[in-house]
């Protein structure tokens, strides 16, 4: 399919929650992964063409929809060690700006998890846009960082027997998004 550029004007996108999926990774035991990913979230995004740092992403998560696989696991996450979801039910990303990197971009943002906000910068990369088979123009969008957990007050951790703490620092991010253009 060919990628489309005819139009210059600034364009909304909606998410297509079929083909898109926000999913983290963090150190177990010092040894492996665990792998988990969010089940509900929105995303708005109006992209400007013309001026790619006039454009906007905001990303909001259900922070209750939070599933590793395990519901023990699932749960301690949701409680106050961790996300604390009665109290804080969304994790927000809101970019500040977005500038060329190369042939993908960069998005600057405050993210808000339970009560911190900061500044982060996810890398993206950026594939079409298309049209597709039923004339929708669609684009895909993939989001990708890692944050140090602590920065948002989630400190839980249990020193291990052997040496090493049961929760690594670190967690990496990937969003990876399809948006279908606002007619």
């Amino acid at each position: 399919m060919d990628i489309v550029t005819e139009n210059i004007e600034p364009r909304n996108w909606e998410i297509d929650k079929e083909h898109s999926g926000i999913e983290f990774s963090v150190r177990h035991m010092m040894i492996s992964h665990v792998n988990g990913r969010f089940k509900k979230f929105s995303v708005e995004g109006k992209e400007d063409l013309s001026n790619v740092e006039k454009s906007t992403v905001i990303v909001k998560i259900d922070s209750s929809s939070i599933e590793t696989g395990n519901m023990d696991r699932d749960n301690h996450l949701k409680s106050p060690d961790f996300l604390k979801v009665d109290e804080f039910p969304e994790i927000v990303f809101r970019s500040t700006s977005i500038k060329k990197n190369g042939d993908n971009f960069k998005v600057a943002g405050n993210l808000k998890i339970r009560d911190v906000e900061k500044p982060y910068t996810f890398d993206v990369e950026r594939s079409g846009p298309i049209k597709d088979p039923y004339g929708n123009l669609r684009q895909g969008i993939s989001l990708t960082g890692t944050i140090n957990r602590k920065d948002y007050g989630l400190v839980w951790n249990m020193v291990l027997e052997g040496g090493g703490v049961m929760v690594g620092d670190g967690i990496k991010i990937n969003i990876n998004l399809e948006l279908v253009q606002v007619k």
